[in-house]
C-alpha cells in the first residue's frame, strides 16, 4: 500500500502516532532535546482511555518547543534550506490538535507526513528529481534521493506496524522514529559545519 492509503487506513492511535513520528524526527530543526516528546508517546501507550492528557500534554510540549529564536538555533548559522525547513517543523508543531477527533487527527498526520518529507528533500545533498512529495506518497518512487526515500520508509514501516500490532507496535514506531531523528540531527550538524 502507498502512504497514502496506509493514513487512509489508520486508526485513531496510529494517526496521532503516526504524526507524532514524523513531528519527532524533526526535532533538531525545533531545537529541542531527544526526549521533548517522550510524555505525547506515554500518552499513546495508555490501553485504557489512551491519551486522555494528550492535549495538556500537547500543550506543554509547545511551551518547551516554540520559543521565539529557538528555531533559528541550528549550529553554525542557517542557510535557506534549514530555515525553509525549520518553518515546516515550526508548522507540525503548532498544528498538532489538541482534540483527539480522528478528523483532526488524519489531516494533521497527513500534513505532518508532507511536511516531513519537505523537510528532507530540502536538506538533502542530493537532487530528488522532479516528481513531487505528492507523487512519493502515492507509491512514485523513481529516482528518489537517499535522505527522502529513507523518511518515505520510515513513515510507511511506522504505519504498517501500528496497524499490525497496534498499542503494542508503538516501542517499534518510537525506535524507528528515534532512528530518524538522529539521521536528521546529523544532517543538520554536516551542513551547518560545511557554511562555517
Amino acid at each position: 500500500m502507498s502512504l497514502v492509503e496506509l493514513i487512509a487506513q489508520a486508526d485513531e492511535r496510529g494517526l496521532a502516532a503516526s504524526g507524532l513520528a514524523c513531528l519527532d524526527r524533526c526535532v533538531p530543526l525545533l531545537g529541542g532535546d531527544d526526549e521533548i516528546l517522550r510524555p505525547l508517546w506515554a500518552s499513546l501507550a495508555e490501553s485504557e482511555g489512551w491519551g486522555e492528557d494528550w492535549g495538556e500534554r500537547v500543550e506543554q510540549a509547545r511551551a518547551k518547543l516554540d520559543v521565539p529564536g529557538v528555531g533559528a538555533g541550528v549550529p553554525g548559522g542557517r542557510g535557506f534550506a534549514e530555515g525553509e525547513a525549520s518553518v515546516l517543523a515550526h508548522r507540525m508543531l503548532g498544528a498538532v490538535p489538541v482534540d483527539r477527533g480522528a478528523g483532526n487527527l488524519r489531516e494533521w498526520a497527513d500534513a505532518c507526513s508532507v511536511a516531513a518529507l519537505q523537510i528532507h528533500r530540502l536538506l538533502d545533498a542530493a537532487s530528488d528529481g522532479a516528481s513531487s512529495v505528492t507523487a512519493r506518497r502515492e507509491g512514485r518512487t523513481q529516482d528518489m534521493s537517499p535522505l527522502v526515500a529513507a523518511e518515505l520508509r520510515r513513515q510507511i514501516a511506522i504505519l504498517e506496524v501500528l496497524s499490525a500490532h497496534g498499542p503494542a507496535g508503538l516501542r517499534q514506531a518510537l525506535a524507528l522514529s528515534t532512528e530518524g531523528r538522529r539521521v536528521l540531527r546529523a544532517v543538520v550538524s554536516r551542513r551547518a559545519r560545511g557554511r562555517v
